[in-house]
């Protein structure tokens, strides 16, 4: 009887031990995993900045380092293109189709959220339609449009045509129907208007979920490329997507400068994540869509 009752504790403890080592080896092999992968995902990144280092007669060498590291390609990069300038006209486009994004998403979102009107979900469903439709469809009549306007070759034309976003409005009218009635209630009673409830009460609650659709909006708008290359027209008034691109000629493509201004354009996006690392992966998370 005795010797029974002293082996149930030692199984049990043996059972534990061995569960524990179970899940150290799954945590093990998860971390490896997610260090190799990781390693491909930088990998690409880490070979640009690498070759952005490089001669030019040596730009195509295996060598996980080169010989001889020199600046040459990025004052090449600097001197052929006005690269400040792309940057500059890159940052300022962002940020206003960020901001007007923003602020159109929002008033929207409230009203769909707050009131209830004729053809309201009808509306609501045109608007989500809007969001399956490939730019490349829309690209041409509003290519028309700014043209006639005479805004071609110009910062405007960029930006006119991202003056509402679909999946802005979405996101943020599912955040605002899932806010809390009660508080809603407690602002109508202490005398509060719709615009001061929405702007003092709704969005100071929401602003996890505006700062990360701000992020995914900016990164989107700083990675375009298509639009800016249907109106550009001279190097001053586009953005470095498009400077990027001077580099592949007819006459073959100059890889060391195209890496190094390559690097610079991904200068910003890189410090954006370092600095706001979690907010950006916040908004992946949120957003469901990578």
């Amino acid at each position: 009887m005795t010797t029974e009752t002293l082996s149930l504790p030692m199984s049990t403890s043996g059972l534990q031990s061995r569960k524990k080592r179970r899940q150290a080896n799954l945590a093990i092999a998860g971390h490896a995993l997610m260090i190799v992968m990781s390693l491909f995902a930088v990998f690409p990144v880490y070979w640009m900045l690498v070759s952005s280092l490089r001669a030019e007669n040596h730009i195509f060498d295996t060598a996980l380092w080169p010989d001889a590291a020199s600046l040459d390609n990025y004052a090449y990069a600097l001197s052929a293109i006005p690269i400040w300038r792309m940057l500059w006209n890159t940052l300022v486009v962002s940020a206003a189709v960020t901001f007007i994004q923003l602020l159109t998403g929002i008033a929207a979102a409230y009203g769909f959220a707050r009131w209830r009107f004729r053809f309201d979900k009808f509306v609501y469903a045109l608007i989500g339609l809007t969001w399956l439709v490939p730019i490349q469809v829309v690209m041409i009549p509003n290519y028309l449009l700014v043209a006639r306007m005479g805004l071609l070759d110009s910062l405007p034309a960029l930006i006119l045509p991202h003056f509402a976003s679909a999946f802005a409005i979405m996101l943020l009218t599912q955040s605002m129907r899932a806010f809390p009635k009660e508080v809603l209630e407690a602002a109508r009673m202490d005398g509060a208007g719709s615009w001061r409830t929405l702007w003092e009460v709704i969005v100071p609650n929401l602003r996890g979920i505006i700062a990360s659709l701000a992020i995914l909006i900016f990164i989107s708008t700083w990675n375009e490329y298509f639009w800016p290359l249907l109106l550009s027209r001279s190097a001053e008034n586009t953005v470095i997507q498009i400077g990027i691109q001077m580099f592949i000629t007819q006459e073959g493509t100059s890889w060391g400068p195209l890496m190094a201004a390559s690097s610079l354009a991904s200068l910003p996006i890189l410090l954006i994540y370092v600095v706001l690392q979690r907010q950006v992966i916040q908004s992946f998370m949120k957003s469901g869509i990578r």
